[in-house]
C-alpha cells in the first residue's frame, strides 16, 4: 500500500488545528450574539448542560470501539470490526435512556419556563447521538484509509449547518432558543450521516471505473479523483452492505473475543479520562451552588481565558516534546549520555521556560487592567453588570501562568521519564485529578465560580512542584541549570510592575471616560515592557533570528 501515513497524520494534524480555530471563532461569535439577545441562563443550559449531555454519550458509546478498532484492519477481517463497531449503536440507546432520566429528573434545572425545552433538548441530544454513531462505521474506514480531506470537509460543514440552522431559528423567535440549539444538532449530525453514506456510494461505484480508466467527471477535478483512487487496492468493499453488521457461521463468530477485550480495556479508561476532562462541567451540573447564569458567564470566560493555552503554549509544548524526546534518552542517566545534546536540551529548556513564564506574567499583569475592557467589547454592558466576569477573567489570568510553567516543566518530565516513573506519574495524576474534582465542589460553596478556578490554581501548582522536583533531582549531580530561565529578569520585572500600575491607574480614571484613551495607554505600556524584555534577553533574540535566517537561506538554496 502506497499512502503516506506520515504526512496522513501530519496533514490530519494541521487540518485539525486550523478547525479548532474557525470552530472556537464561530463558537465565540454565536455565544457574544447569545449572550446579547437570549441571555446567560440559556447559554449555560446549551453549552454545559446539553453539550454535556452530548461528550458523555458519546465518549462513553463511541470511544472505546473506535479505539479498539483503529488499526485492526490488517489482524481482523473487516466483518468483525463493522460488527464490533456497530455495536456502539444499541450501547448508545441504553446510555442515552439512562443518562437522559437522569438529566431529566435528577439534576435540577430551576427554569420552569424552559422545562419542556429543556426536556425536548435533552432527548434530541440523546437522538443525534445516536444517528451519528450510525456513521461510526464509515468515519472509521475513511479514517484507516486516510481519507483526511474528506473528515475535514465534514467537520467543517457540520460547524456550519448547525450555526446557520441555530441562528436563523433565533432570529425567527428568541424565545425557542433550546428549540433551535436542539434542531441545528439533529440536523447538522443528519447532513454529516447522509454525506458519509452518499460519498462511499459514489467511491465504491466509481473505483472500477477509474481502473479501467473510463471516470470522467465534470465536478471532480482529475488531481481530486487521481488522489482518491490512487493507491486504494487493499479497498476491498464493493457495496454499502459491506459497511454492515454481518452473520457468518456460527455465533461466537460474530465478534472476536480479543476485539472485545481491547474495547472493554479502552471503556475503562474512558470512564476515568471523562471524569476528569469533564470534571468542572459535572460538579456544575451536580452543585447547586452554581446558577445557570453563573455557569454560563464560567464557560465563557474560560473560554476566552484558554485562547492562550490552545493557540500559543500548546504548539509550543507538542514541538518541545518532540524535541526533548530526540535529544533526552529515557533509560540512560545525565552523566552517561552525550553531553553536548544535554547541554543543549537544557539551554532549550531554561530558553522555552523565560519565554512561557513572560507570556504568562504579561497576560497576568494586564489582565488586571483589561479584563472589564475585553469583556465589555465582547459581551456588552449586561454582560459585565454584575462584576462576576471581570472577577473570574482576572483569576484566569493567574491560572494562565501556572499553565505555561506547568505545561513546559510536565513536558519535559513526560518526555525523559523512565517507564517506571511514567507509570507511577500516572498514578499520581489520578491522585491530582480526583483531589482538583474534591475541592472544585468545596471551594465552590466559598468563592462560587471562582472556586473552579481557585482549585486549578491549585492543582497546577502542585504539578509544578512536582515537575520541579524531577528535574533538579536528574540534575544535582550535575553543573547544568535547566531551569534558570524561570527567573524572567529583573529589568522585565520591573518594567511590569511600573506598566501593571499605570494601566491600573488608567482602568480607574480613563476607562469610564473613552475606552479607546484607556486602550492606547495599555499599547504603549505593553511596548515598553517588550522592550525591556528584549534589551535583556537580546542574546536570545539574535540567536533566535541566527537560525530563522539561516534556515531561510537553506530553504532557498535547495
Amino acid at each position: 500500500m502506497g499512502r503516506n501515513l506520515l504526512m496522513s497524520s501530519l496533514e490530519n494534524a494541521s487540518f485539525n488545528i486550523i478547525l479548532q480555530i474557525l470552530f472556537r471563532c464561530i463558537t465565540f461569535v454565536t455565544n457574544a450574539w447569545v449572550i446579547r439577545n437570549v441571555g446567560h441562563e440559556v447559554l449555560g443550559i446549551m453549552n454545559v448542560r446539553l453539550l454535556l449531555l452530548e461528550s458523555t454519550i458519546l465518549f462513553l458509546s463511541r470511544e472505546p470501539f473506535h479505539r479498539a478498532c483503529l488499526g485492526q484492519k490488517d489482524e481482523f477481517s473487516w466483518s468483525h470490526i463493522m460488527n464490533q463497531i456497530w455495536l456502539s449503536v444499541p450501547i448508545s440507546c441504553v446510555l442515552s435512556i439512562g443518562f437522559v432520566y437522569i438529566w431529566v429528573n435528577i439534576l435540577p434545572l430551576g427554569h420552569p419556563e424552559y422545562a419542556s425545552q429543556y426536556v425536548f433538548g435533552c432527548w434530541s441530544v440523546a437522538f443525534s447521538c445516536i444517528l451519528e454513531l450510525c456513521s461510526a462505521n464509515m468515519a472509521l474506514v475513511a479514517q484507516l484509509y486516510c481519507f483526511v480531506k474528506l473528515k475535514v470537509i465534514l467537520d467543517s460543514v457540520h460547524i456550519l449547518v448547525r450555526t446557520l440552522l441555530f441562528v436563523s431559528i433565533i432570529v425567527y423567535d428568541r424565545s425557542m432558543a433550546l428549540i433551535a440549539f436542539s434542531v441545528a444538532q439533529v440536523g447538522s449530525i443528519g447532513v454529516i450521516v447522509l454525506s458519509y453514506y452518499v460519498f462511499f456510494y459514489w467511491y465504491i461505484r466509481n473505483k472500477p471505473l477509474y481502473a479501467k480508466g473510463a471516470l470522467k467527471s465534470k465536478l471532480v477535478p482529475d488531481k481530486v479523483v487521481n488522489r482518491l483512487f490512487d493507491n486504494m487496492d487493499d479497498f476491498t468493499f464493493t457495496s454499502l452492505k459491506d459497511f454492515f453488521p454481518k452473520y457468518e457461521g456460527p455465533l461466537n463468530s460474530l465478534l472476536n473475543r480479543k476485539l472485545n477485550t481491547l474495547t472493554i480495556s479502552f471503556a475503562k479508561q474512558g470512564v476515568v479520562k471523562q471524569l476528569l476532562t469533564e470534571g468542572e462541567k459535572y460538579v456544575m451540573s451536580v452543585s447547586p451552588v452554581m446558577t445557570f447564569k453563573e455557569q454560563a458567564t464560567y464557560d465563557v470566560v474560560n473560554n476566552l481565558g484558554s485562547l492562550a493555552a490552545r493557540f500559543i503554549f500548546r504548539p509550543i509544548e507538542d514541538s518541545s516534546y518532540f524535541y526533548f524526546t530526540q535529544m533526552v534518552k529515557r533509560e540512560l542517566p545525565i552523566h552517561k549520555q552525550d553531553q553536548y545534546k544535554i547541554q543543549e536540551s537544557c539551554t532549550v529548556l531554561s530558553q522555552v521556560c523565560k519565554i512561557v513564564s513572560s507570556i504568562g506574567l504579561l497576560v497576568l499583569v494586564f489582565g488586571q487592567s483589561y479584563s472589564k475592557t475585553l469583556l465589555l467589547l465582547y459581551g456588552g454592558e449586561a454582560f459585565v453588570e454584575s462584576g462576576l466576569p471581570v472577577q473570574l477573567l482576572k483569576s484566569h489570568c493567574l491560572a494562565i501562568v501556572l499553565l505555561a510553567v506547568n505545561g513546559i516543566t510536565e513536558c519535559y518530565c513526560f518526555a525523559t521519564m523512565t517507564s517506571a516513573q511514567l507509570n507511577s506519574y500516572n498514578y499520581l495524576m489520578v491522585f491530582f485529578s480526583i483531589t482538583f474534582l474534591v475541592l472544585s465542589y468545596a471551594l465552590t460553596y466559598f468563592f462560587g465560580p471562582v472556586g473552579f478556578i481557585v482549585s486549578n490554581c491549585i492543582n497546577m501548582f502542585a504539578r509544578i512542584v512536582h515537575s520541579i522536583h524531577f528535574i533538579n533531582d536528574k540534575y544535582k549531580d550535575t553543573g547544568y541549570k535547566p531551569l534558570k530561565g524561570l527567573y524572567v529578569g529583573k529589568y522585565f520585572l520591573l518594567t511590569l510592575c511600573i506598566a501593571g500600575s499605570v494601566c491600573k491607574v488608567s482602568e480607574y480614571r480613563i476607562l469610564s471616560h473613552s475606552m479607546l484613551t484607556h486602550i492606547a495607554v495599555g499599547v504603549i505600556c505593553f511596548s515598553l515592557v517588550l522592550l525591556s524584555w528584549g534589551f535583556e534577553n537580546k542574546d536570545l533574540i539574535v540567536k533566535s533570528y541566527t537560525k530563522f535566517r539561516n534556515k531561510e537561506s537553506k530553504t532557498s538554496m535547495d
